[in-house]
């Protein structure tokens, strides 16, 4: 049986790295360097289906994670997670559908999505993280 425990820790990992790739690759398709823009938006997409993966599977058996934070930190920490939600679950068709542009090399139509899709996956990404600290560090429950 694995210890599920540690895997909080590794999806914000995940969603960390998948945001210093996103930005890694922004920075490299403004440069024109197109292989290693393709190489970190790969990358970040093989990142994003790992966390997919691993939170599925920690939330399939630790349930749900109840914030414990009070004062300001409460209304923070749900405007946070309501916005995050509902992004996370739109942006998985769009990095799809981005990404399948690109690879059938649909550059238009890639560029014209991908300024929708980068800025959406990177708010996912880094709020992702953001949530793992304020849950697991900062309010921890007891």
């Amino acid at each position: 049986m694995m210890d599920i425990s540690i895997l909080p820790a590794v999806n914000a990992t995940l969603n960390g790295l998948s945001a210093a790739l996103l930005g890694c690759g922004y920075v490299f398709i403004r440069r024109r360097q197109i292989a290693l823009h393709r190489a970190c938006m790969l990358t970040a997409c093989v990142c994003s289906v790992l966390f997919l993966t691993s939170y599925i599977t920690y939330h399939s058996q630790a349930g749900i994670t109840r914030f414990a934070g009070t004062g300001w930190s409460r209304p923070l920490y749900f405007t946070i997670l309501f916005t995050h939600t509902p992004l996370a679950a739109a942006i998985l068709p769009l990095i799809i559908v981005t990404v399948v542009r690109a690879l059938r090399a649909d550059f238009a139509r890639h560029k014209r999505l991908a300024h929708w899709a980068w800025p959406l996956w990177m708010y996912v990404s880094v709020t992702g993280v953001l949530i793992y600290f304020m849950l697991y560090h900062w309010f921890p429950s007891r």
